[in-house]
């Protein structure tokens, strides 16, 4: 990190006077975000030092988060000093095994059942700090359905969207925002897949938490099981959405006269929602923040909306348009002349 960063700086110093000047500072990584993390060693313990800048990224919400889910016995970052007014953040170190690194076809249903039961507990989790979660409603989820359009097909590929195309692409959009409003709502992290699952001493803890919302109950769900950044056969997939609809309906969260075929559509849609604002969202990682490496990831974002699209007839003018005008764009090979051209401006 140069040594010119002024905000590396800022948080050396604050490090330093929380710890003292023996502590020593390594970055680790950003993320999709604008936030930075480092590892911290002191004496003989290590922390995770979190750097985000509270004009973008305010570190309250996170706090909350982490205090409520420790307080429901989930394994999250602890808080152990915060400067909310620089944006900084002290935090347990939780370790280095995300759940992805370990995963093989053999392993990847045990853990995923675990993480399932996890869930149950997380969607318990419907207030911070006394005040009740955003709602994920219509607008919201409308709102990042545009990121899409924006990103990937105006800012991306520059298409002119004619008034029947652009009909046609709202009016999936609208089945989509329809499929949110009829499921049960619970507490949602938001971005629940093996990324953002670590495992330490054996035990899954829970990060990236900060934008949790009250939303629907299959949404955590097709994020693990259909992650952005792995894909799994159906027949693992299939016997853990399994899984999880007799754990919602064990635990009262969905009623009697939700069936799985019913189940299904809901995650099956839920999923196809997730994939076009993630496609999107690459695109403005890469633009608006100089994050080319997202750029890989599309291919198989789109590949999911297609493939999942396409079971519902509902569905076929929108998977046919893709596929003709947007799908071919997205491939591997431009995909790297696009990052290489980013990363050499």
């Amino acid at each position: 990190m140069p040594l010119s960063d002024p905000r590396f700086l800022a948080l050396n110093s604050w490090i330093a006077r929380t710890l003292g000047d023996e502590a020593q500072i390594a970055l680790i990584s950003g993320d999709a975000s604008f936030r930075r993390y480092y590892r911290v060693k002191c004496s003989n313990q290590t922390f995770i030092a979190m750097d985000s800048p509270p004009d973008l990224v305010p570190v309250a919400p996170f706090i909350a988060l982490a205090n409520a889910y420790s307080d429901h016995g989930i394994l999250a970052p602890e808080v152990k000093a915060a400067d909310m007014s620089q944006g900084f953040l002290l935090l347990s170190d939780l370790g280095d095994t995300q759940l992805l690194e370990v995963l093989t076809p053999d392993n990847v249903g045990h853990h995923y059942g675990k993480a399932l039961g996890l869930l149950d507990e997380v969607q318990t989790i419907t207030s911070a700090a006394g005040q009740p979660l955003p709602d994920y409603d219509d607008a919201f989820v409308l709102r990042e359905l545009n990121i899409f359009v924006e990103w990937l097909l105006e800012h991306h590929l520059q298409l002119s969207l004619d008034s029947q195309t652009r009909q046609m692409i709202y009016d999936c959009f609208g089945l989509l925002i329809d499929n949110v409003a009829q499921q049960p709502k619970v507490g949602m992290h938001r971005d629940y897949h093996s990324r953002n699952l670590m495992l330490c001493d054996g035990k899954l803890a829970v990060i990236d938490f900060q934008d949790a919302v009250l939303g629907p109950i299959t949404y955590d769900a097709v994020s693990l099981l259909r992650d952005c950044y792995v894909r799994w056969p159906n027949a693992v997939v299939e016997p853990l959405l399994e899984l999880h609809y007799k754990q919602a309906r064990a635990l009262g969260r969905i009623g009697n006269e939700v069936d799985l075929a019913r189940y299904r559509r809901w995650f099956d849609l839920m999923g196809m929602q997730r994939h076009l604002k993630a496609a999107g969202i690459f695109c403005r990682l890469n633009y608006r923040d100089g994050k080319p490496g997202y750029l890989k990831d599309i291919p198989l974002t789109l590949d999911y909306v297609c493939d999942i699209g396409a079971k519902y007839p509902e569905f076929e003018p929108f998977v046919a348009w893709l596929r003709c005008e947007v799908v071919p764009h997205m491939t591997s090979d431009k995909l790297s002349q696009l990052t290489s051209k980013s990363e050499a401006q």
